[in-house]
């Protein structure tokens, strides 16, 4: 892949630009493949997942800078000066098509960006989702509520200019420091989910809920869930840190009990919603799995798909419990192989990387892990 912004050197956000996508497919198959080595011997590896090398990335998180007559949409400098990179080449086609013409209106609304170094100004990003559809989900985060009404006022013109718009909203995040969003949000349109069509489920985000950034690669990951899983046939499964329900949705079958676990119950209320949709009988409840569930008599199968920092105290629970088969979904092959390490009775059956972001290390892995003959 080729970046002008690369070339330029205004970004280096993608670190492994230039070098081709074999390359660094095999070099991220390696890196992973060390990191867990005590536990997953390299015949147990399946070949790596992937999908386009650009055009991937079914959202834009852009950070707002400039000034209100020369707004920059992107990313900050080291001196906390916005860059504009509002062609960039990850966007999918629905994404990129779309951005510059939001930046545009957004640009032209009156709205005074965010100056970090100062600390004045309102409007600090623009996050942008688009749905395999083409729809899509925009929001704006604003320091405070006093600019409500500009956003309203915009609100007719992004959807005349962008028809595709389903669901625009209004972050609210009145700090300085660097996190992305705040905890209130205002939705601004009747619609409040944005559909997100994958083969045969359909998961229902809302506007501060989690999506693998790939989608081609997000529903390579949940089609091997389902043939790794479909060969034990469980009668029962939970799926923990279940976010909207990608994988429970995906593993649910007829007569199979489907438990789906996750803090926030803004996804619990989007993973409900596509089930209901579908017609199918799996549950969600909002908790903390370690603290929820650690009284119930064990599945037949456990699916984790946590955080980057692992499953923690989970993987003793896990341990003990006698569950006889566990798919661990991981981003950080750090956490992974440390987790692994406090599950000794339950053993790798097979792994497998799934690169979710071309262009840098990061990658996603797969393992299924099952106790001696299950």
């Amino acid at each position: 892949m080729q970046c002008d912004y690369f070339d330029a050197g205004v970004c280096r956000s993608c670190a492994l630009m230039g070098v081709p996508y074999p390359t660094q497919l095999a070099d991220t198959q390696r890196s992973v493949a060390a990191a867990l080595h005590a536990h997953v011997p390299d015949e147990l590896w399946d070949a790596p997942f992937s999908g386009p090398e650009q055009a991937f990335r079914n959202k834009a998180k852009l950070v707002v800078g400039g000034t209100r007559d020369a707004m920059t949409f992107g990313i900050l400098d080291v001196a906390g000066q916005g860059v504009d990179l509002r062609h960039c080449g990850l966007y999918e086609p629905a994404l990129a098509a779309a951005v510059p013409v939001l930046a545009d209106l957004v640009a032209g609304s009156g709205l005074v960006p965010y100056d970090v170094p100062r600390r004045q100004g309102e409007l600090k990003h623009v996050l942008v989702t688009a749905s395999p559809d083409g729809e899509l989900m925009v929001r704006l985060v604003l320091r405070s509520p006093g600019q409500l009404n500009r956003v309203r006022e915009l609100l007719p013109l992004v959807r005349e200019a962008l028809p595709g718009t389903r669901v625009v909203s209004v972050n609210l995040q009145p700090e300085h420091k660097a996190v992305l969003e705040g905890d209130e949000e205002l939705v601004l349109t009747a619609e409040q989910t944005l559909p997100m069509r994958l083969s045969s489920v359909t998961l229902h985000l809302r506007t501060r809920s989690f999506f693998q950034t790939n989608t081609v690669v997000a529903a390579g990951l949940y089609r091997q869930a389902q043939e790794w899983v479909g060969e034990s046939a469980p009668a029962s499964l939970w799926d923990l840190y279940c976010g909207v329900g990608g994988f429970a949705l995906h593993l649910a079958a007829p007569g199979r009990d489907v438990l789906g676990v996750e803090r926030s119950p803004e996804a619990v209320l989007s993973a409900r919603t596509s089930a209901a949709e579908m017609g199918v009988a799996a549950r969600f409840a909002a908790g903390d799995a370690t603290s929820l569930l650690v009284d119930e008599p064990a599945p037949g199968y456990v699916v984790v798909n946590p955080p980057r920092r692992g499953i923690g105290s989970l993987a003793a629970w896990l341990e003990a419990s006698g569950v006889p088969r566990v798919l661990y979904s991981s981003c950080n092959a750090t956490s992974l192989a440390r987790d692994l390490e406090a599950m000794p009775s339950l053993r790798v059956r097979r792994a497998r990387v799934f690169d979710m972001f071309p262009q840098s290390s990061h990658a996603e892995v797969l393992v299924e892990l099952a106790r001696d003959g299950a």
